[in-house]
């Protein structure tokens, strides 16, 4: 394709929101509050674990760590997205669009692989109990989960890296609600390159999250054969209610995110782009603070405890 008679494009038009003034509002209504429970919900969470010391195991310090993930993977979308819906301009700049491409897929790698490791975590505590607390230690703790944020962080790189040198000279309407590298190459002005480099990032997502899932499935089927000995139906409920909140959060955040990965080059409707982007950006997060509170005994005792030393300080 000959751009020498076109204009790089510097700035998006997402053109995926409502048109109207009252969608738009009857929009940002629920997406504000569901944003500020899933902040407050994940500190929350993390004041907790932190200022107790009972909770200071493996279990709950990845938990924190995934809480402080949840807050930037949404600070990276929904802000953007409560700007546009109550702005008329509805644009984004290439480098901002770029920013939050970066913050958003190394923030969700991050939580990929820290479910992982969550799920390693879960597979020693059950299936190798005696060595538990000589493998899972602080220190091995704390490197798991830098470990998996440097995965996340450096893993997209290359990609918006080599986004940031294609040419964007011909529409600039992104039909999405954020951006995100399919709907943004779609706007590249190439031929047959584009076709290539949008199958080459799908082949990128599946890799990743296949991987992940292949990990986790592992972990599981070692947690269930132990479990499955377990001569006590008691016993067997205890073993497995350690599992149950990281196992909803792991269906609800992989399934929502292969909805809209792992479909190569097969595309969705505007509706279900859009649908299947709010699953995993914004109903994902949200969920996860209710069921890391709600389904947990020890959280539910503390926020209760701490809850309660509120009202004392304020009567």
């Amino acid at each position: 394709m000959d751009n020498s008679n076109q204009t790089t494009a510097h700035e998006f038009i997402f053109s995926a929101f409502p048109t109207s003034w009252v969608d738009s509002v009857l929009c940002f209504v629920p997406l504000l509050f569901i944003y500020i429970f899933i902040v407050i919900g994940n500190l929350v969470i993390i004041t907790v674990v932190q200022l107790n010391v009972h909770l200071h195991t493996p279990m709950y310090l990845f938990i924190s760590a995934l809480s402080c993930l949840e807050v930037w993977y949404t600070t990276s979308t929904i802000p953007t997205m409560l700007t546009t819906l109550l702005s008329q301009q509805r644009t984004i700049s290439l480098n901002g669009c770029l920013l939050q491409m970066y913050f958003f897929h190394s923030t969700g790698i991050s939580e990929v692989c820290l479910l992982t490791a969550m799920a390693f975590d879960r597979y020693q505590a059950i299936c190798c109990p005696l060595h538990y607390p000589t493998i899972m230690t602080p220190k091995f703790c704390a490197q798991l989960t830098l470990s998996c944020c440097a995965c996340g962080f450096i893993t997209p790189l290359p990609e918006i890296a080599w986004i940031s040198t294609l040419p964007f000279c011909g529409s600039n309407h992104l039909e999405h609600i954020f951006c995100d590298f399919l709907p943004v190459l779609r706007l590249a002005c190439t031929d047959t390159q584009a076709i290539i480099l949008i199958q080459v990032v799908d082949i990128v997502h599946a890799v990743e999250i296949i991987t992940a899932v292949m990990l986790i499935i592992l972990s599981y089927v070692g947690i269930v054969a132990v479990i499955l000995r377990i001569r006590s139906a008691e016993g067997r409920c205890k073993a497995f209610s350690t599992c149950v909140s990281h196992l909803t959060v792991f269906l609800l955040f992989f399934g929502s995110v292969a909805l809209m990965y792992l479909r190569f080059s097969a595309t969705y409707s505007l509706f279900w782009d859009t649908a299947i982007a709010l699953a995993f950006a914004v109903l994902s997060p949200f969920f996860n603070p209710i069921i890391y509170s709600l389904r947990n005994k020890e959280i539910k005792e503390a926020i209760k405890k701490h809850l309660g030393q509120v009202r004392v300080f304020f009567s």
